[in-house]
């Protein structure tokens, strides 16, 4: 019998805007060698007529890629990419489809490469966020006086929304600089300031540069948990500056770690776990549907419109929700059944803090602390405010903080 014959690596290769002329000598050979090469029509048209070879990705691709790969299995396959492969690209996809052993990868210069020798913007100080296929708020959350910002965006009307959103949040005087085919022969530079921008749509391939300017009358967000109380729309039902401050630090986030935030209020302690490192996840859990809704614009404000917000009742509304990390119950700490839930959901080495500002509250805290441990911690809080012609101190409920890790 005839041996199976070995399936060779699938070879991504990177091309810019600059087409075949920018492809190096490794590059073109994968090419030139490869039974079937896979790509966009723009990719395709960049390397020139391959007949019989080019062959266009399935729409929608990835539920396809499986099927795809396996009907080409032992076929020499190139597959074309845009810029670095593995920068927000097609190589990162293949790599958790075929995993990394399938695949060689043959990189050209990425687009925030090729922007910051543009700009000469050193590319370590240079922060970059996507737009593709992602919310665009979600650059709120790294804009501050004058940082330098990549935005890569999805389409044509990327550069206005980018500018729209900076206007809006009190960033008009920031410098934008949209770069369209870099790198190619149809490269065009436009510039402006985000509250004045008036350029008409461009070439959808671009990607925006933004030297981020605060307006006199704004107040800058610091990236520390304690954001301003005013920085959230609330009904009262908010979990203090100070007071979040303290619980952020005993919540302690993690890369990729899941939150539940049980009561959530105004979300902030939802939202300022997901601001502390971006690959943080987290659940808002509120039973209020007017308070969920506004979580929710609270979130895409602050610049994490990842949050999910589940509208319903603890314990029932934690049915069902991804293991947690980590728990915060900051509402709801009476209700019956809610900490047993809570502390049953965490798997070993999980966190749970709740916070009491009842009496009721505190003794159930009280309670748990006398049965399992942990640590029991009473923080106070006063502020200065006037009394008569003098100044004095208006001291605020105290709060009661339970922290238990489980073993």
């Amino acid at each position: 019998m005839a041996a199976e014959r070995p399936s060779p690596p699938v070879v991504v290769v990177g091309i810019g805007a600059d087409g075949w002329a920018g492809l190096s000598a490794v590059a073109r050979h994968a090419v030139d060698e490869a039974e079937v090469v896979l790509g966009s029509p723009r990719q395709l048209e960049l390397i020139g007529p391959r007949p019989g070879k080019a062959r266009l990705w399935p729409s929608p691709m990835l539920p396809a890629l499986p099927g795809l790969f396996e009907q080409l299995a032992g076929r020499r396959v190139c597959a074309l990419a845009s810029g670095d492969p593995m920068f927000y690209g097609l190589g990162s996809t293949l790599c958790r489809v075929l995993g990394p052993q399938r695949l060689e990868v043959i990189p050209h210069p990425s687009s925030v490469s090729l922007a910051c020798a543009h700009l000469g913007w050193p590319v370590q100080d240079t922060y970059v966020r996507s737009a593709v296929a992602r919310p665009l708020h979600r650059l709120l959350a790294s804009v501050a006086p004058g940082r330098r910002l990549l935005v890569l965006t999805s389409d044509a009307e990327g550069p206005s929304a980018v500018a729209g959103l900076l206007a809006e949040r009190g960033y008009r005087a920031s410098e934008l600089t949209v770069l369209e085919q870099l790198g190619g022969p149809a490269e065009r530079v436009v510039t402006g300031r985000a509250g004045e921008w008036a350029h008409p749509p461009g070439d959808p391939l671009a990607i925006v540069a933004v030297h981020c300017v605060l307006d006199q009358d704004t107040v800058a967000l610091p990236f520390v948990p304690g954001l301003p109380d005013d920085a959230y729309d609330h009904d009262g039902q908010l979990t203090k500056r100070e007071i979040r401050a303290v619980t952020l630090a005993r919540l302690a986030p993690l890369p990729g770690q899941l939150l539940w935030d049980v009561g959530a209020g105004a979300g902030s302690i939802a939202i300022e776990w997901l601001r502390a490192e971006e690959s943080c996840r987290a659940v808002a859990v509120e039973r209020d549907l007017e308070r969920a809704a506004r979580i929710s614009r609270n979130a895409a404000a602050l610049g994490v419109p990842g949050l999910r917000v589940v509208t319903g009742e603890a314990p029932e509304a934690l049915e069902g929700l991804d293991p947690p990390a980590t728990i915060f119950v900051g509402g709801g700490v009476t209700v019956d059944g809610v900490l047993p839930a809570c502390w049953s959901a965490l798997g070993p080495g999980g966190r749970l803090v709740a916070n009491a500002v009842t009496m009721e509250a505190e003794s159930l805290l009280a309670s748990w602390y006398g049965r399992h441990g942990g640590s029991l911690t009473r923080i106070e809080l006063r502020r200065a405010a006037p009394v008569g012609g003098f100044t004095g101190w208006r001291a605020a409920l105290p709060v009661t903080q339970w922290v238990l890790d489980k073993p």
